[in-house]
């Protein structure tokens, strides 16, 4: 019982999308409304708000750590075990991707994935994060950063812990990481993916162009 109510748990504090949250506390659009559509701090980042896209980053992150943190904390208390540890982490990252709190429509699990691996190990987590930043520096992509990243975490926890059964549970975050950005690879082998920094239209931006355009060319048909 105290295993399932920590699994639980876990999901729920995944399931607080700070993407939405900070951009309604800035005062920015819901970042499902533009660019990629994805609740995530690359996304923000597009509205040009640095702050409020490094909160983003931190309060995804700190979410996914913060429950390992605390099924870590009561672990004996309670009676959990790794493996059990290693399924809040999970849960906690599913509670990002499918968030009950926001209709299930979540981001990727790139910042949340890394917090929880931190707090897993954090030589796990940093080993991870050094590989998406190499990434991301020299192809500019977060996607494809994050790509890699994902495919080198369960290489790492079994260079530090070997096969154990707490493995399972980062290869299934790695997995379910790919298969949410299974957009992002269609793109990327289209040379039509995004580079980070680059800012999208907001909606309303695109309806004004479009009214702006089509005024311009009613003056055109007059004057011709």
């Amino acid at each position: 019982m105290n295993s399932m109510i920590a699994i639980v748990a876990a999901y729920l504090i995944g399931s607080v999308s700070f993407a939405v949250v900070v951009s309604r506390l800035f005062g920015l659009s819901d970042p499902r409304t533009y660019g990629s559509k994805n609740p995530g701090a690359t996304n923000v980042l597009r509205t040009g708000n640095k702050a409020a896209a490094a909160l983003t980053l931190l309060g995804d992150g700190f979410k996914g750590w913060l429950a390992v943190w605390l099924a870590q904390t009561f672990q004996n208390q309670y009676d959990l075990s790794d493996s059990v540890v290693a399924m809040v982490g999970l849960a906690a990252f599913i509670g990002h991707l499918w968030p009950v709190f926001f209709k299930f429509e979540g981001g990727k699990g790139v910042a949340t994935a890394l917090g929880v691996l931190i707090g897993l190990n954090v030589w796990l987590g940093l080993g991870t994060f050094v590989t998406w930043l190499v990434v991301a520096y020299a192809f500019r992509y977060s996607s494809l950063a994050a790509l890699i990243a994902s495919l080198f975490a369960p290489f790492y926890y079994g260079l530090l812990f070997g096969a154990r059964v707490e493995l399972l549970a980062v290869v299934i975050m790695s997995a379910l990481l790919i298969y949410r950005h299974r957009q992002n690879i269609a793109n990327l082998m289209a040379g039509k993916e995004s580079r980070i920094g680059s800012k999208a239209k907001k909606p309303a931006e695109d309806k004004d162009d479009h009214a702006h355009n089509h005024a311009h060319g009613k003056k055109a048909h007059k004057k011709h």
